[in-house]
């Protein structure tokens, strides 16, 4: 909004020429959110409270869990409201990858809060089925991979960290493969989302991750000089992985431990949904391995959990998944596992920032 109003005035007024600049749009989109999420913090924390939208604990998980029994939830909802209204705000909404993920940010965030409101209903920590739940997502993500292919110019093919010349062509398949991976984003970070902040934390940081290759992407003269693949218009997801960023720090101070408001399913879905969707639309679909790997692993924890449990009939790897669980059966303070887990996040997202030269 605020980029339609004041971009015409830049051929008279010099000083409105700022807002032709990404970087300058993907500041504000950031610091936009991060305010929104700050200030209206407080303000939805006392309504989850006043109207007893409280987190429910799973009885097998950890004991020192039960504590937490009742704290709010659903803040995901400030999260999203604030990316939305700070991307409407200082995003080009003629651009059409701006739409595409708002669109699947906003739907995810539909399901996450149809998820979470049959639990705080029904009193307990079970809500949509798994089947209803990656049914939903799955018709969602292929929509969404289908726009992307039509998308004018949108290249098919798969670009491979630190292989140049390795680049598949997947043709219409392509719609199923960035379905997997919206879908597959998605839910490994709602498998993260189990203690305070441990989620939000890689979030935004892979937020800001995306937001560099979002930029560079859709950069004819960085791209070419960088050897990634050029996608025209992908520019403008720079300011939204900013609100992204912006709204994910805002949303920390609250969620930080001890947690004063959960995202719930409603934020997490969403988040995931909406990083694998920037992957795929900036070609570093295979990346997200390694920028979300933090992600990977947790999810990859339950995968083995479930098939090894269910193949010796009883026995497991871990003490308990996801793997944050873990390490803290093994005696790890939850501050502790967070903190070392964002650490992991940090040098993951250096990692990948690498590939953009070693390639």
């Amino acid at each position: 909004m605020l980029y339609h109003l004041f971009f015409p005035l830049h051929e008279t007024f010099s000083v409105f020429n700022v807002f032709r600049y990404i970087t300058f749009r993907t500041i504000y989109a950031g610091i936009t959110a991060l305010i929104l999420c700050f200030f209206l913090g407080p303000w939805m924390i006392r309504k989850l409270t006043e109207m007893q939208i409280g987190q429910y604990i799973r009885e097998d998980g950890p004991k020192n869990h039960q504590k937490k029994a009742g704290t709010p939830t659903m803040g995901g909802i400030l999260i999203i409201f604030s990316i939305t209204l700070s991307t409407l705000m200082w995003t080009n909404l003629t651009n059409r990858y701006v739409w595409i993920v708002l669109l699947i940010t906003l739907s995810y965030a539909f399901i996450g809060f149809r998820d979470d409101y049959l639990k705080v209903r029904k009193k307990q920590n079970e809500g949509l089925t798994a089947r209803e739940k990656f049914l939903l997502q799955t018709v969602i993500a292929i929509i969404v991979g289908v726009l992307i292919y039509m998308s004018p110019n949108f290249k098919t093919n798969i670009t491979v960290p630190f292989l140049k010349t390795v680049s598949p062509d997947l043709g219409f398949l392509y719609i199923l493969f960035a379905a997997f991976v919206i879908v597959g984003t998605s839910n490994a970070v709602n498998l993260t989302d189990g203690l305070d902040g441990l989620a939000i934390g890689p979030v935004t940081i892979a937020a800001g991750t995306y937001m560099i290759f979002a930029y560079v992407a859709g950069n004819i003269k960085f791209s070419d000089y960088l050897q990634i693949s050029y996608v025209a218009g992908c520019g403008e997801l720079t300011v939204f992985c900013g609100a992204l960023a912006g709204a994910g720090l805002g949303f920390l101070w609250f969620n930080s431990y001890p947690a004063q408001v959960f995202m719930g399913d409603v934020g997490s879905l969403s988040l995931g949904g909406a990083l694998g969707t920037v992957a795929v639309v900036t070609k570093q679909e295979i990346l997200l391995v390694l920028v979300g790997g933090l992600f990977v692993m947790e999810a990859l924890s339950v995968i083995f959990q479930v098939g090894f449990f269910k193949m010796t009939h009883g026995k497991r790897i871990f003490r308990m998944a996801p793997l944050h669980h873990h390490f803290e059966l093994k005696g790890w303070s939850e501050p502790k596992v967070i903190v070392r887990f964002w650490i992991i996040a940090i040098i993951l997202a250096l990692i990948s920032m690498s590939t953009l030269k070693l390639r």
